[in-house]
């Protein structure tokens, strides 16, 4: 047997590779299209390792997936193969709505006619998971209840809107042909690997270079806080045990502002590896002019996960934040290798500007 994993190379899919592989001996096969995000030296612990492949590929190419499908024949899909980033869906959405919403049908397509064909015990077998985010419910108040999976969906941001799109294409395909599919939608992830567009990963990397640490208004917008190995450990239990269908949201029970989490990022910056001058890192916080349509606040009940499937995070912001930040202190030249070329050119002309 094997699973597939598509968008393995980026953030969240290589972290669940190697996590998966850390704990079995399941071959994997990665399809990934290796965009600017999608990156093979996040899986350059696997190079030379047979249970691996890795395949370049785009989950819109419906023939091509066809073909993969056919070759490796997995019990499993795993989809974390999308665009994320919601300053560049602002920027432009086009990349979005293809890779979110053509990308996903097509790929959805390719499974379903791999699932027909396959004898009646590995039919029933099969699970496509479908890994999305809390973005796709909006924005909350500040007194109210967390989001649940029934809360109705309202996104705001071109990112959040393809999002919510994937997630009633896997639900239709669900009802319509009987698909064994599962969603999760997960909280802010934070950890190794994470592509310096995201806030934390982001921080660290201007504080590091003296950069000022661009915060978007008052920096007063509350995330729910989740340490990605914590989310792979969800993904885990929902493909193994998860309802056929079932939606399961992922949250850390981590309510943070984007301001405390920056000022956090610096306390640690500050006592692992301090400026220079003795001045703080927190000296180089900027506000910087709000985004359009800038969500107020995200918080994710993850209760069901819990009572149905047993799953609970295992980090808490402060452990998970220690081990984020010491990650990327230790691995410089993976930083050095992403934070070149195009993305250099995109963080100069969004933030420095």
């Amino acid at each position: 047997m094997s699973i597939v994993v598509t968008g393995g190379a980026g953030f969240i899919g290589s972290n669940f590779v190697l996590d998966w592989l850390a704990r079995s001996d399941e071959p994997v096969v990665t399809l990934d299209k290796l965009t600017y995000a999608g990156n093979p030296d996040n899986l350059a612990p696997l190079r030379g390792d047979p249970r691996h492949t890795l395949v370049q590929g785009d989950i819109g190419n419906q023939e091509a997936v066809a073909r993969l499908l056919r070759a490796h024949k997995p019990r499993a899909v795993i989809n974390f193969a999308a665009e994320t980033h919601v300053d560049r869906s602002i920027a432009d959405p086009e990349p979005f709505i293809q890779a979110n919403i053509v990308g996903t049908s097509r790929l959805l397509t390719a499974v379903r006619d791999y699932w027909t064909g396959l004898p009646a015990g590995e039919q029933a077998r099969l699970r496509f998971v479908h890994v999305s985010t809390d973005e796709v419910y909006g924005t909350l108040g500040k007194t109210d209840p967390a989001f649940t999976e029934t809360t109705p969906y309202a996104p705001n941001s071109p990112y959040s809107a393809s999002k919510a799109a994937s997630d009633h294409l896997v639900r239709a395909f669900h009802t319509t042909y009987g698909l064994p599919v599962l969603t999760s939608n997960c909280a802010n992830n934070y950890g190794p690997y994470q592509f310096p567009e995201k806030l934390i990963p982001l921080v660290i990397h201007n504080a590091l270079a003296g950069k000022s640490l661009p915060i978007y208004g008052d920096g007063l917008q509350i995330r729910d806080w989740l340490y990605v190995a914590d989310h792979c450990d969800a993904i885990r239990k929902i493909l193994e045990a998860g309802q056929p269908g079932a939606t399961y949201n992922v949250g850390g029970w981590n309510e943070k502002t984007n301001l405390d989490v920056v000022r956090h990022v610096c306390a640690l910056l500050d006592e692992l590896s301090p400026r220079a001058d003795g001045l703080p890192y927190s000296a180089q916080i900027t506000h910087v002019t709000d985004r359009p349509g800038h969500d107020r606040r995200y918080a994710v009940d993850a209760g069901r996960l819990r009572r149905e499937l047993g799953w609970t995070p295992a980090e808490t912001f402060e452990t998970g934040i220690r081990k984020t930040v010491l990650w990327y202190l230790n691995h410089p030249q993976w930083v050095a290798n992403v934070a070149s070329g195009a993305y250099r050119d995109w963080a100069k002309k969004r933030y420095e500007t």
